[in-house]
């Protein structure tokens, strides 16, 4: 991390918003860290304020703050930043402090918060603190409850944390193309009492997608649904990091959707039950199991397991589209056309030319040439070869022996022997016969299968 209080003093470009001068200009602005590494960042542990688990945000961080009079002060700075969705991609993309999605901030239930908001963009903006209890004029909507936040400007948004639970912030100013091109962050309250709902690992991310073209590098804003990047945290798979846990740890997975249509987040291997929405904890008494759990949009979700079974378990949309990359959604289906003679004819024109698709969409062990700044379609090697997943994949692996704080990926997982699916070399068995109707008069040939439906020929079909 970085400070930018050097860059803000010497820009001169940092002004207070008009309304907020009176109450906020003895107090400086607390630092604007940012961060530009995508990697996982360990959990911001608290050094002063209220006690709370902290979480881990995948592919991102926890913004630091300040005391200051009994206030919890944090400076989240909206400006153009790099990207990178994977190993191999970057894109231009609109942020906080660095990153997009911005910093998630972290405070407690009860915590009187202050958030300085410092707009760097070529255009006004503003910030929802969405699911918050808050004053009216500190909603975050512009037009409505507040003048828009000018460019060069600074803002102040205070309001007390009321409720626990899993949230999120966003602007709510030309928010189609502002949210379009990244600009979203997390925010937990945590519960006063740092007992309640206790966890050994509590992990946040966002769902967000985007339309960048092969060879470009800025998202299209006006696509709807055609995106060509399903991420988390604004990373595609093989860029997404996996979850580390320790096997017997109880494990929090919270999401939020800001995206333009729903996910099912499907986790093998392990139950979960769903524990929170944005509207807060679900009782004990009204959770319910899942393998699965489908996220609306702006919605929340937090599920909880207990991490008893050893293993790399694959976590990801369960909507197929969304766990590839670039793709063209207009292809034709070419499954059982035999095209090798006009294969041949182009290869003569296009020596490179290669014929794909006629036996299926598998192209995980296919080596080509793809265009800069884009992904594979579908990419990522595992122990035993091609995962054949993008967008939003990751693997949560649960290991015995972690420390309590370890969350350095452990490598693939080796299986106990006799634990895996292998290939059959023996016999195989005789074909079985389809069952039989009892009242079935047909005879059948000699050595076929007995028929199954009597069928009465030349009647009369009728309703």
């Amino acid at each position: 991390m970085t400070s930018r209080r050097d860059f803000l003093s010497a820009s001169g470009a940092v002004l207070m918003g008009a309304a907020m001068v009176s109450r906020v200009q003895a107090a400086s602005l607390p630092e604007a860290v940012t961060q530009s590494d995508p990697a996982t960042m360990p959990p911001l542990l608290p050094s002063n304020g209220r006690p709370y688990n902290p979480v881990v945000t995948l592919n991102g961080w926890s913004l630091p703050w300040r005391m200051k009079n009994g206030w919890k002060e944090f400076h989240l700075v909206a400006e153009p930043v790099v990207r990178e969705i994977a190993p191999g991609m970057k894109a231009n993309l609109w942020g906080y402090n660095g990153q997009s999605p911005g910093p998630t901030i972290e405070v407690v239930e009860g915590d009187k918060v202050r958030i300085f908001v410092t707009n760097k963009l070529p255009e006004h903006t503003s910030v929802h603190w969405h699911g918050q209890i808050l004053p009216n004029g500190m909603d975050g909507v512009s037009g409505l409850t507040q003048p828009a936040i000018q460019p060069g400007k600074t803002f102040v948004y205070e309001f007390v944390a009321r409720h626990p639970g899993t949230f999120m912030y966003h602007p709510h100013a030309d928010e189609m193309a502002q949210m379009a091109m990244g600009m979203m962050g997390f925010w937990v309250t945590h519960p006063k009492n740092p007992g309640f709902m206790p966890v050994d690992r509590d992990f946040v991310f966002l769902l967000n997608a985007y339309d960048v073209e092969p060879g470009s590098y800025t998202p299209k804003i006006n696509t709807m649904l055609d995106f060509n990047l399903w991420t988390f945290n604004s990373r595609a798979f093989p860029g997404i990091d996996p979850l580390v846990v320790r096997k017997g740890d109880r494990v929090r997975i919270r999401a939020g959707n800001l995206t333009m249509t729903n996910h099912p987040l499907h986790l093998h291997g392990l139950n979960f039950e769903v524990t929170g929405t944005d509207g807060g904890w679900v009782p004990k008494s009204a959770r319910w199991p899942e393998v699965t759990t489908d996220i609306a949009v702006g919605q929340m979700r937090a599920i909880e397991f207990v991490a008893d079974a050893p293993g790399d378990w694959a976590f990801h949309c369960h909507k197929s589209h969304h766990t590839m990359n670039a793709m063209g959604h207009s292809v034709p289906t070419m499954i059982g056309v035999d095209h090798k003679g006009i294969a041949e004819k182009i290869t003569k024109l296009v020596p490179d030319y290669m014929v794909m698709g006629d036996k299926g969409g598998s192209m995980g062990d296919m080596e080509m040439p793809i265009p800069d700044n884009t992904l594979p379609m579908m990419t990522g090697q595992g122990q035993f070869g091609p995962i054949e997943m993008g967008g939003m994949f990751t693997v949560v692996k649960v290991r015995e022996g972690l420390a309590r704080n370890d969350y350095k990926d452990p490598g693939w997982y080796h299986q106990p022997p006799g634990t895996r699916a292998y290939e059959w070399t023996g016999e195989m068995p005789a074909a079985a016969s389809a069952p039989v109707k009892p009242d079935a008069t047909s005879a059948a040939p000699s050595g076929a299968a007995q028929p199954v439906f009597n069928i009465k020929r030349g009647g009369v079909h009728e309703h």
